[in-house]
């Protein structure tokens, strides 16, 4: 027995190691510590000399005295205990979810369907005054195999618990945990000690205690909240704000996450969000100053700054200040975004990601991101997931987000039933463990809790956690809509509906913590601060829009935000540095590192090129990378197999063939003091990633960041970014942004999906003017730069590629850089540029004349073609194959955009007895076609016309035959040659 009591008392942990959240195990481990406990007992009341005895049989073992007097036998004790374990599991778990029951809905008409869950029946929609009840005990109970007679016992449950003794009556404790106005998801988590630190959180009695100076504090906020709404309404009734009545609770919820982190040591909050609510955060959140808000609603506000502006309750702002409750400094920015609701997700991740890179904050203590989202588009948009994916992936992990969802029960015009199919908004959260806090929002409290636990969950285990604050839209989607229409119950009941201040002031007044007159005091107070800001918003008006940046570039412009200068240096390089970092691209820094053979050939290929004085792509784009380090400028590739390149051409990532996870970045061993070098690949997306690169190159100005797309066309994926971000942001929200987007483009017969990176589609979003022939002056080229919404390239050599990424960086602003790349040029023998086309002095061309026989006798030359990219060297193959070298000329654009006005003036005038032709290997209504003849006209004499060679015009980007293929390209290559194709189009 001795020896029995041991392996008793130990063994009830034996299933918790095999699997600790098993549900078996958890009854196994109770019903063993429940026999361990007995036949300790029955040892204990032997004399040592029987020690050897038979341990007594169940039927023999002591009954549980209760409180009632009862003596029930062994079995029904254990099964009782082992039924009101289940009870409480219940309540975490499904089929009973606590969550389902808890009462979160203030409007009392949750529409969530939970139909398909075998919840007993009864225990649905249930609260705490229900429970109370022993009939609504027992009914839940009963269900377990309780009956009458337990309701007065009491049960000691396990340490998996923080609830303790379970008193009289047994459902009291779990309801008041799980099932008031706060429902917790959190069961899911496959970690132990993240379980219990939640369980710890929300079981413990009395957890949820607040002093009166928190509770003073919070109505404070509530009042400034719901006051701010009020006093927008009062003044501009007829103006859209989407104001945040409903959910008046956000603005304490979003100070307290902010307080806590500030406190766990958080300097700087990245934040994103839709349009509801924004004007009420920027005001009472991040602290803008409300006579710049209120201005914003003058229609007669003239704007000071170039560009489009945009609507007030689309803009971002950026804010240092002291945080009242730490005394410590915090950096608050809320990041512009669009209507496209959850677009700005990826993009905030992005610049928390910078921002915590550039401060060497490699666990995010200190730079952390908070989203805020509405329920329809929680559920309903892709991007939600796409970024919860990179949550967790090393380079682009934030290392915990919280997530705050605004849950409308409703999305516009749509009910839930309509729009999800899961039972709640945040079921996405899932897919990456997130606890989900589930609140009632119209208990301030309850809110203010949950965010101070959501707040320490971040803070402690650096994952994403989701607050879910479950209100209302008191007017609608917006203030001049009609929810009647469409939602007539819900709308009903929501003109009925006290709003959460007067309930939560009145709550306090009647506690003792304020009284009434404090309470219209406090009111007064902060309606004062607004008349006294709309007073001075009048003197206002003129709109600023860089006083709504939400990425500033500290000493990168002058301060009236324009750059420094309008020069740019040469961005060639000196033998002896490019040599240098070729050596370092063809050889492997680190010893008794084991290469794959064939990579083997490649560096020694390299070592080769770069001996006889002469680069490939992959070269010319290492030696730009590589002197950008060595200048001190990050450099930042990321998107799907960027490391060794779709096409197996870059290898920047090499890996050991016998050690698992043993990588080489020969990038990062240019220079002693460079730069680091980040090269990733990225989860299979594309809106996601890029909206990621961009918010990572908005932290800074002094850096490359590219993303590379795996073809070329895949970008349409990601669209949202392209089209709301990257072409309009600088219009929109005088936001300067250098990223560099690598397109592979190519018709080379591989079918409609991988051919075609649409240039037409950013060509169509240039904002040049193809009608107007611009000044041409000493500095035109940098000023077109600076003049234009992006540039867009397509470069024909390595040696061009280089100086466009260095262009980059050493140009005095930033503009989005668009580049058509190649396939089949990355080993094409003649795409080679030599060493003198990168020296110093050289640049990028962005047009590269004929320099061959044409150019001695230009007057002889019958006929000029303008091409870009890899059909050039298609043409030069065609044109000796029909011997005419000496009467035609191919000029290369390599810059579509800005439009090189001036050098194709100067090239067309070269040749004045030659026709025009633009030859394109794209089909007539795609590629540049469009884009090209009407500004070639502006340059020349109109009465010239420009002539077309290509594919006819087609609804797909390309053939996916191959003979098809062959026989298009030879066809438009005849015509470009044929002196005589044109006449009969006259």
């Amino acid at each position: 027995i001795f020896n029995l009591r041991w392996i008793c008392w130990l063994s009830p942990f034996i299933p918790i190691f095999i699997n600790p959240n098993s549900y078996f195990s958890s009854f196994l481990s109770f019903l063993l510590a429940v026999l361990g406990c007995f036949l300790s007992q029955c040892q204990c009341r032997c004399s040592p000399g029987m020690a050897h005895q038979s341990p007594l049989s169940l039927a023999g073992l002591p009954q549980a005295q209760s409180l009632a007097g009862a003596q029930p036998n062994v079995e029904k004790l254990v099964e009782d205990h082992l039924a009101v374990q289940s009870l409480i599991r219940a309540y975490q778990v499904r089929p009973l979810n606590g969550h389902h029951n808890a009462d979160l809905d203030p409007l009392g008409i949750s529409c969530i369907n939970f139909d398909d869950v075998p919840v007993p029946t009864g225990v649905q929609n249930v609260d705490l005054a229900l429970f109370k009840d022993r009939l609504s005990i027992l009914t839940v109970g009963g269900f377990y195999g309780l009956d009458e007679s337990d309701l007065d016992k009491v049960f000691r449950l396990p340490t998996t618990t923080f609830i303790g003794a379970l008193r009289p009556p047994f459902g009291f404790l779990p309801i008041m945990a799980y099932c008031q106005h706060i429902g917790v998801e959190f069961m899911f988590i496959n970690d132990l000690d993240q379980c219990q630190w939640i369980r710890e959180k929300f079981e413990k009695p009395g957890v949820m205690q607040f002093t009166l100076e928190e509770k003073r504090t919070l109505l404070a906020r509530m009042v400034r909240s719901t006051r701010f709404e009020e006093f927008l309404q009062r003044k501009w009734s007829s103006e859209k704000r989407f104001g945040l009545e409903g959910c008046e609770s956000l603005i304490p919820a979003l100070k307290t996450i902010i307080d806590k982190s500030s406190e766990k040591g958080v300097e700087n909050v990245v934040m994103g969000m839709p349009h509801r609510g924004r004007l009420n955060v920027l005001a009472n959140v991040i602290r803008k100053e409300l006579e710049q808000i209120f201005c914003q609603f003058d229609s007669k506000l003239e704007a000071a700054d170039e560009g489009s502006g945009d609507v007030k309750y689309h803009l971002g702002m950026y804010h240092r200040r002291i945080n009242r409750v730490t005394d410590r400094n915090i950096t608050l920015s809320l990041m512009a975004n669009p209507s496209h609701l959850e677009a700005v997700d990826p993009v905030v991740q992005g610049k928390t990601k910078a921002e915590q890179f550039y401060c060497g904050d490699t666990e995010g203590h200190k730079v952390m991101s908070i989203l805020m989202h509405g329920d329809a588009a929680f559920a309903g948009q892709g991007v939600v997931y796409e970024t919860f994916h990179l949550s967790d992936l090393p380079s682009y992990s934030t290392h915990g987000t919280v997530h705050v969802v605004v849950n409308n029960q409703i999305g516009f015009t749509t009910d839930p039933r309509m729009a999800r199919s899961s039972p709640y908004p945040t079921d996405v959260a899932r897919v990456v463990n997130a606890p989900i806090f589930h609140v009632n929002a119209d208990d301030p409290e309850a809110v203010v809790y949950v965010c101070n636990v959501a707040a320490e969950w971040r803070a402690t285990f650096h994952k994403d956690v989701v607050v879910d604050l479950v209100c209302y839209r008191r007017l609608g989607h917006n203030e001049m809509d009609e929810p009647m229409f469409t939602q007539p119950l819900m709308y009903k009941q929501i003109k009925k509906q006290k709003g959460v201040m007067q309930k939560y002031g009145e709550k306090l007044i009647a506690e003792g913590v304020v009284t009434r007159q404090e309470y219209e005091e406090e009111i007064a107070k902060y309606d004062k601060i607004c008349e006294e800001a709309h007073v001075r918003s009048k003197d206002e008006k003129i709109l600023h829009i860089k006083h709504w940046l939400d990425s500033p570039w500290p000493g990168f412009f002058n301060l009236d935000g324009q750059p420094k200068s309008l020069t740019c240096p040469s961005t060639g390089l000196t033998e002896e540095e490019l040599t240098h970092i070729g050596q370092v691209a063809s050889s492997v820094p680190v010893e008794d590192f084991t290469i794959h053979g064939g990579l083997s050939r490649i560096l020694k290929a390299r070592g080769e090129m770069i001996k006889n004085r002469t680069v490939d792509w992959a070269l010319g784009e290492y030696m730009a990378f590589g002197s950008l380090l060595k200048e001190g400028i990050h450099v930042r590739l990321s998107g799907q197999d960027v490391e060794r390149g779709t096409f197996s051409h870059r290898h920047h990532v090499l890996h050991d063939q016998n050690v698992d996870k043993r990588v080489c970045i020969p990038m990062n061993h240019v220079a002693p003091n460079q730069a680091p070098y980040t090269v990733c690949n990225s989860s299979l997306s594309e809106y996601g990633v890029l909206g990621f690169e961009l918010g990572f190159a908005m932290a800074s100005p002094n850096a490359l960041v590219l993303w590379e797309a795996q073809f070329g066309d895949f970008h349409n994926t990601a669209q949202c970014i392209i089209d709301q971000f990257i072409c309009p942001g600088q219009a929109k929200w005088v936001r300067q942004n250098g990223i560099v987007l690598l397109l592979p483009h190519g018709m080379e017969g591989m079918g409609p999906e991988h051919s075609s990176a649409r240039p037409e589609r950013f060509l169509q979003m240039c904002n040049d003017d193809p009608d107007v022939l611009p000044s041409i002056t000493e500095d035109f080229a940098i000023r077109q730069l600076h003049d234009c919404n992006w540039i867009v390239v397509n470069c024909s050599n390595p040696g061009n590629f280089f100086h466009v990424l260095r262009r980059q960086i050493l140009a005095p602003f930033r503009k989005p850089l668009i580049v058509f790349t190649p396939k089949s040029l990355l080993r094409h023998p003649e795409a080679r540029s030599n060493f003198d086309e990168m020296l110093p002095g050289t640049d990028f061309q962005r047009l590269i004349p004929d320099n061959g026989p044409v150019a001695q006798n230009p007057a002889g030359v019958k006929r000029i073609v303008f091409c870009t990219g890899k059909v050039y060297y298609e043409l030069t193959k065609e044109r000796k194959a029909h011997g005419m070298e000496d009467t035609v000329a191919i000029a290369r654009m390599e810059q579509l955009s800005p439009f090189p006005f001036d050098l194709v003036k100067a090239e067309s005038e070269k040749y004045p007895n030659a026709d025009l032709v633009w030859c394109q290997e794209e089909h007539k209504n795609q590629g540049y076609y469009d884009y090209v003849k009407p500004r070639m006209r502006t340059t020349i004499d109109r009465a010239k016309p420009v002539w077309y060679a290509g594919r006819p015009p087609a609804a797909a980007p390309a053939t996916g035959n191959k003979k098809a293929h062959l026989v298009e390209l030879k066809n438009f290559l005849d015509t470009a040659f044929d002196l005589d194709a044109f006449k009969d189009q006259m």
